[in-house]
């Protein structure tokens, strides 16, 4: 339950400056310990959260998209800010409260994820009829972020013992 069979890479980072207003895409950021990402409405909450940050398996668009009878799915439509490939995030969050994981992006920050990041009902809005079902089990995981600093799009993720 330990091991992985190789390093993940972040993909994209996405910014939601505010509700409902569309997100920023960008090729770097910094994430702020027990906080958010910089310019993320995160910052805006109380210290110590379960929801600092929000991740989504890359390969689950794919899954998404097909149930929603669509080509492809632009993620910054699903508003998560880190798209992960190559890394199975649900297998990140540890199954004992006694053997944490934490999940590092480069060389700095360090994530313990916290729990399933569910679909909201917005998404019938942005996606379509049937897109909050689709999103069921697909919608990424929540996090902590325990150590901060600089992230960048290309990152290497990895998943250690704490």
């Amino acid at each position: 339950m330990r091991q992985f069979a190789q390093a993940g890479r972040l993909e994209h980072i996405f910014l939601r400056p505010e509700r409902r207003v569309a997100v920023e895409q960008a090729n770097e950021s910094i994430a702020i310990a027990g906080r958010g990402l910089e310019g993320d409405r995160s910052l805006n909450g109380t210290t110590g959260g379960k929801r600092q940050i929000t991740l989504i398996q890359a390969e689950h668009l794919h899954v998404i998209a097909a149930m929603l009878g669509m080509a492809s799915l632009d993620p910054a439509l699903l508003r998560r800010n880190l798209v992960v490939s190559g890394i199975n995030l649900i297998a990140t969050r540890s199954l004992f409260r006694d053997e944490p994981f934490l999940l590092r992006i480069g060389a700095e920050v360090a994530l313990e994820i916290t729990d399933p990041c569910e679909p909201c009902s917005r998404m019938e809005e942005v996606l379509g009829y049937g897109a909050y079902n689709a999103m069921r089990g697909h919608g990424g995981m929540t996090a902590r972020i325990i150590a901060g600093g600089k992230i960048v799009v290309g990152d290497t993720v990895v998943c250690e013992a704490a």
